[in-house]
């Protein structure tokens, strides 16, 4: 068997799907799929707003009432060519029960280097979509650039009141905030403007120190006062592990600290949810897309990613390349908001 065939690489990359932890947002949010064989995606906007039905006189003619309105956008998404040159000398570790002792074989060692590399690979194209669906709750809009592709902007319309900054003493982090009031009222408005009810509410780290310091919130986990029997939050530290913790409920609200971080195109560190802010999130209606792949060699079929190993005589090397055409798109974008809090 070719281990380098694209059906065998696919293979392989699914496997290690179903034992990696999806990100935070894409894995909440973002859990459905939708391929195209065409290099456009095309996702539709509700326009529509709640109305009342006509009041007439029965001996009356019925009165048309005009369907919800919708607004089609349509968008190319950038490619992600993920290409790096595969060595068959680079040394493994031992997998779990490998015999000690004895070298493995070269087709042993192919195999777990073909491994190790292609779940690096699904596991930069996740933090991508990621990194998207992050801007997306952030802005409500997403910037996409690259090499031969023209800056754009994909803005999804998101209501500019959804879109918060807390000003001198109130914020969290000041001398008058009101955290529990905060959330109760941006939970109101984004069931004003769209309907949904939004009880996660995703913290950065310094943005919960701040929260679980508050009175209010502290009187609410009280046990002696016994305020909210709905409230079970842990304040206890945080361990800072990997990604995100979920720190329970106040009131209606799941908390989570969202600390994941990634390394942007210059080498530096940056965070997916910035200090200073956090987000809530109600049914947002979230769809990986996935554009048509243009490589005679994925079939012409619909899919998510297409990946591909190929040789080289003269000096003589081995490629290994992932393919995909993402964008992810939050179809209720008005049942997000973000704020910024300190």
């Amino acid at each position: 068997m070719d281990i380098y065939a694209p059906a065998v690489l696919n293979r392989v990359v699914q496997d290690l799907k179903a034992t990696r932890r999806p990100p935070l947002l894409l894995g909440r949010y973002f859990s459905e799929s939708s391929v195209s064989n065409q290099e456009e995606i095309f996702f539709d906007v509700l326009t529509g707003k709640p109305r009342l039905a006509p009041f007439c006189s029965p001996l009356v003619e019925g009165k048309i009432v005009q369907s919800l309105g919708y607004t089609t956008k349509s968008f190319k998404p950038a490619y992600v060519k993920d290409k790096r040159v595969f060595e068959d000398g680079k040394p493994v570790r031992r997998p779990a029960g490998a015999p000690i002792s004895g070298p493995l074989d070269p087709a042993q060692i192919r195999a777990l280097n073909l491994a190790a590399e292609t779940d690096d690979q699904l596991g930069m194209l996740e933090r991508r979509q990621e990194w998207m669906a992050a801007q997306e709750l952030l802005t409500g809009s997403v910037t996409v650039s690259g090499e031969g592709y023209p800056t754009t902007v994909v803005d999804f319309g998101r209501d500019a009141a959804l879109s918060v900054t807390l000003l001198t003493t109130a914020r969290w982090n000041d001398s008058a905030p009101d955290p529990v009031g905060n959330l109760e009222t941006w939970a109101g408005l984004i069931r004003d403007k769209s309907g949904a009810s939004a009880v996660d509410v995703i913290m950065a780290q310094n943005v919960w120190n701040s929260f679980r310091s508050n009175d209010d919130v502290r009187d609410l986990l009280s046990k002696t006062l016994n305020l909210s029997a709905r409230t079970q939050t842990d304040v206890g530290p945080d361990a800072q592990k990997l990604g995100y913790t979920d720190k329970g409920k106040v009131g209606d609200y799941n908390v989570t600290i969202y600390h994941d971080e990634y390394t942007d195109d210059a080498g530096s560190t940056q965070k997916f949810l910035p200090d200073d802010y956090l987000l809530m999130v109600g049914q947002i209606e979230g769809v990986r897309h996935y554009g048509g792949i243009k490589d005679e060699k994925a079939g012409f079929q619909a899919r998510d990613y297409f990946q591909k190993s190929w040789t080289v005589e003269d000096p003589a090397a081995r490629f290994l390349m992932l393919q995909s055409a993402p964008l992810v798109v939050p179809y209720r974008i008005n049942a997000c908001l973000a704020a910024k809090v300190q």
